[in-house]
């Protein structure tokens, strides 16, 4: 008997022994990277792509302030607005941005330019572009010719969605139209209130801005039906999420994490447009939340992503592609450049 119980005790001895050297090792095991909190840098351009995005900026800026130990816990983000495009990629091709919005054609450029170190996360914006009016002679696309139309984005989206569509409705888009580029949108609008100008190509909300200021303005294009008229098998795209790959290689939970976070203020923003338009007002997006508001349903505010967002987008650069190599990024001369490859794609 005092065999059966010094054998007992033996082995008791033994197995709380084992159970604190267990504990001891979940004790001293290291965090891993994704267990660090961290502050994801994201930019996006004062417009659609921006207006998607507000719920998400101030729910980070209320976390921010409370500054509890649970916020503490989390990822956060911190946020850059800016008016083009030429202020956000020096930042994001030096490591100064993890995440920007940019217009869709640019994100290619970017691809070939960094030798595939970008990476498209998202489309956030559908077609968005119209052809404005103070008068009544543009019914079509023929009857820009001999127009004079101020524009902005010369080198994006912009630029390139009216030459296709000039070309392909029979204009030559450098000798049947006068385009004077003007650096930002707002500069379009002014020209337009000072009679400067009769014809413009905005997108929204600075089409609903002009209306503001001007009530016979009128919409005389709508540059995504005019593409949808071609039924070439593509869309016109305005703008897409990207990343640089060595954040979403290192940081593949801070990247879901902004997908799922994104997503969600983007459907908030488009169910609930009036609270939507005084956080984009707020925000120094748009002037007033009232042509925020009235802006929000023609501004097309997706979240794309996976193979629906390779369809779309590999579709649109091809059509770019096929009219001007260069408009994605391609340089003659290098044959290592053209259309993205699949590792441009997040997630398809």
């Amino acid at each position: 008997m005092k065999i059966v119980k010094k054998s007992l005790t033996l082995l008791l001895a033994l197995a709380m022994t084992l159970s604190l050297a267990s504990c001891g090792k979940e004790t001293e095991k290291e965090p891993t990277v994704e267990e660090t909190p961290i502050t994801t840098r994201v930019a996006a351009l004062k417009g659609p792509t921006a207006m998607g995005m507000v719920k998400l900026m101030s729910d980070n800026e209320a976390a921010s302030e409370e500054g509890s130990e649970a916020d503490a816990a989390q990822d956060g983000y911190e946020f850059t607005l800016a008016a083009s495009a030429d202020e956000v990629t020096p930042s994001l091709m030096k490591g100064d941005l993890d995440i920007a919005c940019v217009p869709a054609n640019l994100a290619s450029v970017l691809y070939n330019k960094t030798g595939g170190d970008i990476v498209t996360l998202a489309i956030n914006t559908l077609g968005v572009l119209y052809v404005v009016e103070n008068g009544n002679a543009v019914q079509s696309m023929a009857d820009l010719t001999g127009k004079t139309i101020v524009a902005s984005g010369k080198g994006s989206t912009p630029e390139y969605a009216l030459r296709y569509l000039l070309t392909e409705n029979g204009l030559n888009p450098d000798a049947d139209v006068v385009v004077d580029w003007k650096s930002e949108h707002s500069e379009c609008v002014a020209a337009l209130a000072s009679g400067a100008a009769t014809i413009a190509l905005l997108p929204q909300p600075f089409v609903t801005v002009a209306q503001s200021k001007m009530p016979d303005l009128r919409v005389a294009l709508d540059l995504t039906e005019e593409w949808d008229k071609l039924d070439n098998g593509s869309a016109l795209l305005t703008g897409v999420v990207v990343a640089r790959k060595d954040f979403v290689e290192e940081h593949p939970a801070a990247v879901e994490t902004f997908l799922k976070d994104y997503g969600d203020s983007v459907s908030w923003v488009n169910d609930n447009t009036a609270d939507a338009a005084e956080l984009i007002a707020g925000y120094g997006i748009v002037d007033s939340a009232a042509v925020a508001e009235k802006a929000l349903p023609y501004c097309n505010i997706v979240c794309i992503t996976g193979a629906e967002m390779k369809e779309k987008l590999s579709g649109y650069l091809q059509v770019l592609f096929d009219a001007d190599p260069t408009s994605v990024g391609a340089d003659p001369a290098d044959e290592s450049t053209g259309l993205p490859g699949d590792d441009f794609y997040y997630g398809a």
